[in-house]
């Protein structure tokens, strides 16, 4: 596969996780950003034109940017450069790394924002929590000097949870940090929704959560985001097409 074809690909997958996450109701206006490594040592990347809603963009609205977050290629649209801050960083400090998807979602604030974090009170919650970090909110994040203690919070796990602010997953692929999304996004809902019952929760007992990660696998059939990706394409190509235009 030459590097053009690899490009139209991620830019496909790119668009389509963005029209996913509007059609999961996880968007917030324009306001958070999924970025997605090219391969190459010109450390480029694809980011959201800003100012298109998530629903609307295609694989050809995408804007290529350097590690800076300044344009490389012409575009008519927009880039944020202050909303690439943490995603720079990130690309920066771990080759690992493919995709970088942040969300503002109401329960993934509200979760965020309670000195306890994400607690292991449901199924979903014990699979996150497997590689989950916490980064302490430090203001809108525009500074610099904020990265290497964003990427010391993340270290080598698949999520962060931002205090007061929101979430965070990272992925080999695309797929991959839409999966973990999925997965911390739904233990926050239920987190919320439990609380919201008055009662005593019950966690999970520590010696259960020591076995999620096989677990995981077995339940995956060891495809991990590959089993769940193909259909959730799909289910896209129903409900909102055109995201390969």
């Amino acid at each position: 596969m030459t590097r053009t074809d690899v490009e139209r690909a991620l830019r496909a997958d790119l668009a389509a996780c963005y029209r996913l996450v509007s059609l999961f109701g996880w968007d917030d206006l324009v306001f958070t950003h999924i970025s997605a490594r090219l391969p190459g040592p010109e450390h480029h990347f694809l980011i959201n034109p800003y100012g298109m809603l998530f629903e609307e963009i295609t694989a050809s609205s995408l804007v290529k940017v350097d590690a800076h977050g300044e344009k490389v290629e012409p575009s008519d649209y927009p880039v944020n450069p202050a909303g690439f801050v943490i995603h720079s960083a990130i690309h920066a400090a771990r080759e690992d790394v493919t995709c970088v998807l942040h969300t503002h979602t109401r329960s993934g604030v509200a979760v965020s924002a309670q000195r306890g974090g994400l607690l292991p009170i449901s199924q979903q919650a014990t699979i996150a929590l497997a590689s989950l970090g916490y980064h302490d909110y430090e203001g809108i994040a525009v500074r610099e000097d904020e990265k290497p203690r964003l990427v010391a919070d993340l270290g080598r796990r698949r999520a962060l949870v931002l205090r007061n602010h929101g979430l965070l997953t990272v992925g080999s692929s695309i797929a991959d940090a839409f999966l973990s999304m999925y997965v911390l996004e739904a233990a926050c809902q239920i987190q919320v929704l439990a609380q919201s019952g008055g009662t005593e929760l019950i966690a999970v007992p520590a010696s259960v959560l020591e076995g999620v990660k096989t677990s995981v696998g077995t339940v995956t059939r060891g495809l991990g985001d590959a089993l769940t990706w193909p259909a959730l394409l799909r289910k896209l190509d129903r409900r909102l097409p055109g995201y390969r235009d």
